[in-house]
């Protein structure tokens, strides 16, 4: 897979832009054939232009225009900065009050393929500051979104799939395979040809162990993991994923996906999160929100297709 229509969103309290130059960056190295497009987007929001009572609408429209035209001139720098006879720049400003519900809009009615963010990344402590609107844009955002922190890229450039193997169940192997398969392409496509495979089994029920006896908390553990370990062999097998490059651990996903990360050094972690129709659209799904909560690498975010 490679992209070809990203939505690049600007922070405009920083000078750097972390974001458009990540986008740049993986653009160049997927080596598109024909031109890939990069509109950058930004919300502007006053809210002492709307609570002006002396302003009729025509005058409160022209003020929200000229801000925006404001914008748009201190942006077009960037874009000079990062001109690339394969790369088909574009610029979007929007007057909103909530920029992940603009995001959204935006990527639905022009159908982006993947939306860059910059997060920052906690001071002496090893994840990454969400706000609020990351959170929105994460439950809310049809298309992938990949969340990058400043600094650069890792040297080895490895990256993590966060899969889920513990059962056969369909939309479960659904989701496997459009997560590594983007995991693979973008590993080749990038000449990063590092892809590790990572899930977590549950822990023996403590409860289990106490009523029962004659319960063996080590026969529980081991059937658990060797099944694991079972569909995990299936899954890197039919992807020609090394076995030493897949990792089945006991515990949490919210613990063991950073942990691993952290050990590689994993430049991203590919993870799936929940459906986005009917009731879902309002929910992350915790255990992905608590994964997210604890990385300290770039994050790629893939919701389910729909069938």
């Amino acid at each position: 897979m490679k992209f070809k229509n990203i939505l690049v969103v600007l922070n405009p309290e920083n000078e750097k832009q972390y974001a458009l130059a990540r986008a740049v960056r993986l653009v160049k190295e997927q080596k598109s054939e024909s031109k890939v497009k990069i509109t950058t987007f930004m919300t502007v929001y006053d809210l002492s232009y709307e609570m002006s009572a002396l302003l009729s609408s025509e005058e409160r429209e022209n003020m929200h225009q000229g801000v925006i035209e404001q914008r748009q001139k201190a942006i077009q720098p960037y874009l000079d900065k990062y001109a690339d006879p394969n790369i088909e720049f574009h610029s979007t400003v929007v007057w909103n009050s909530n920029e992940a519900e603009a995001i959204a809009e935006e990527v639905e009615k022009n159908s982006y393929d993947l939306v860059v963010k910059y997060t920052q990344e906690k001071e002496s402590i090893t994840s990454l500051i969400f706000t609020p609107m990351d959170w929105q844009l994460l439950r809310k955002c049809p298309a992938p979104i990949m969340i990058v922190k400043d600094g650069d890229w890792k040297h080895q450039r490895r990256i993590l799939v966060a899969v889920n193997v513990s059962d056969d169940e369909e939309h479960h192997n659904l989701l496997n395979n459009e997560l590594v398969t983007l995991g693979i392409d973008l590993a080749d496509s990038l000449e990063r040809g590092n892809v590790h495979l990572v899930t977590a089994y549950p822990p023996t029920p403590i409860n289990m162990a106490i009523d029962l006896p004659e319960f063996s908390t080590a026969d529980y553990s081991n059937s658990i993991r060797g099944q694991y370990l079972i569909n995990m062999k299936a899954l890197r097998q039919k992807f020609n994923i090394d076995e030493d490059h897949t990792h089945v651990r006991e515990g949490f996903p919210e613990d063991v996906i950073p942990e691993v990360a952290k050990e590689l050094g994993a430049e991203m972690v590919v993870l799936g999160t929940i459906g986005r129709t009917g009731l879902s659209a309002a929910f992350l799904g915790n255990t992905a929100e608590h994964v997210i909560s604890k990385l300290n690498c770039n994050l790629l975010a893939i919701k389910p297709n729909d069938k």
